[in-house]
């Protein structure tokens, strides 16, 4: 229920942050949010078949489907197959969309955990064996990312894949020593990419630039400011108004501040909390470890996702082009989320003690 309001409510705010620069830009005010619209309708129905195929049958397909991602990965390098966008290469462009493989190498990423983690749990406390083939895998996979200039998917992935081997019983000097060796190596990666540098120097400062590497987080934080404890009411925020850039998609939780306050962006949060609470429980209670991987994979996903989201746009860590679950605009995001709530719901129907 959460994941739907949450939906249903984000189409309405897609539109409210969108119509003027949709206006100027298509000469349709109603263009994206027929487009959202849209993807929430199949994001729905994707939901519903999810809902009611046994998550068991994932086992089978973990694999494949893994590989089959690391494939549309590499098809976005090809020219005429893959789409590039003020300089990052991540989509795949197909009529009237561009698909976003990363977002469903997320998702193929838990599954084929939730399968792995449950073959392997015996050996997980040994580190050749266990933690470091985990490393190789993710070590390709964000090889990928950084290639295509997509950090923010990167470390997600590197977060949930951390929080669901140290679940899984992992040993915490593994993953402790992991992050001391791959410290050296993001500095490095941060200090020698120009955009990265900008992030961070604009994080620190953003007012050292505030028509440039700045601009963004002030506009966040002017619409954060004016919406005030209430709001300015829904569609009379001035922030989207070619103020603040990607209103209607990083940067929306902004406009809902706006327009709706400290009382509304609090409702958002804690809807989200209480989605993550409720998906760890069903993680908690599945009859099997690998519908207690899959649940609990899903459960950090969209909790990582919404926390660095939130974080970003208030400032608190530096941007990282990441969409906030239900609520941003994107195809790919939303279809491919309410996917993964569809497979955690059919977990739910299976709990223990669950009479379904």
């Amino acid at each position: 229920m959460m994941a739907v309001i949450l939906t249903c409510f984000g189409v309405v705010m897609v539109y409210s942050a969108s119509s003027v620069m949709a206006a100027k830009k298509f000469h349709d005010g109603f263009y994206f949010l027929k487009r959202q619209s849209i993807y929430a309708l199949v994001g729905f129905t994707t939901m519903g078949i999810c809902m009611r195929i046994d998550y068991h049958h994932w086992r089978r397909v973990a694999v494949p489907l893994f590989f089959t991602c690391f494939f549309l990965l590499i098809l976005v390098f090809i020219p005429g197959i893959g789409g590039t966008a003020k300089g990052a290469s991540r989509w795949i462009r197909l009529p009237g969309f561009n698909f976003q493989p990363s977002e469903l190498a997320k998702v193929a990423l838990i599954i084929y955990m939730a399968y792995s983690l449950d073959k392997r749990q015996e050996k997980l406390r040994q580190f050749m064996s266990g933690f470091f083939p985990y490393l190789l895998i993710l070590g390709v996979f964000i090889a990928i990312l950084l290639k295509q200039h997509d950090m923010g998917a990167a470390l997600t992935m590197v977060s949930v894949a951390i929080i669901m081997l140290f679940a899984a019983g992992t040993r915490l000097q593994y993953i402790l020593g992991m992050g001391a060796v791959l410290l050296p190596g993001v500095c490095f990666m941060v200090a020698t990419a120009a955009y990265r540098m900008r992030r961070i120097t604009a994080f620190l400062d953003p007012w050292q630039d505030p028509t440039d590497s700045g601009f963004q987080i002030i506009q966040s934080w002017l619409a954060l400011g004016t919406g005030g404890f209430f709001g300015q009411g829904l569609g009379e925020g001035k922030q989207k108004l070619f103020y603040l850039p990607e209103a209607h998609t990083d940067f929306i939780l902004s406009v809902c501040g706006e327009e709706l306050g400290f009382i509304g962006v609090l409702v958002i949060a804690a809807m989200f909390l209480l989605l993550v609470q409720r998906s760890i429980r069903v993680a908690i209670a599945a009859e099997d470890n690998f519908g207690r991987f899959l649940a609990f994979g899903i459960a950090v996903l969209i909790g990582i996702e919404a926390f660095v989201n939130m974080s970003v746009v208030t400032g608190m860590v530096p941007t990282k082009g990441l969409a906030l679950p239900f609520l941003s605009y994107g195809g790919s995001s939303l279809i491919i989320t309410l996917t993964a709530v569809g497979v955690l719901l059919n977990v739910s129907t299976r709990m223990r003690g669950n009479p379904a």
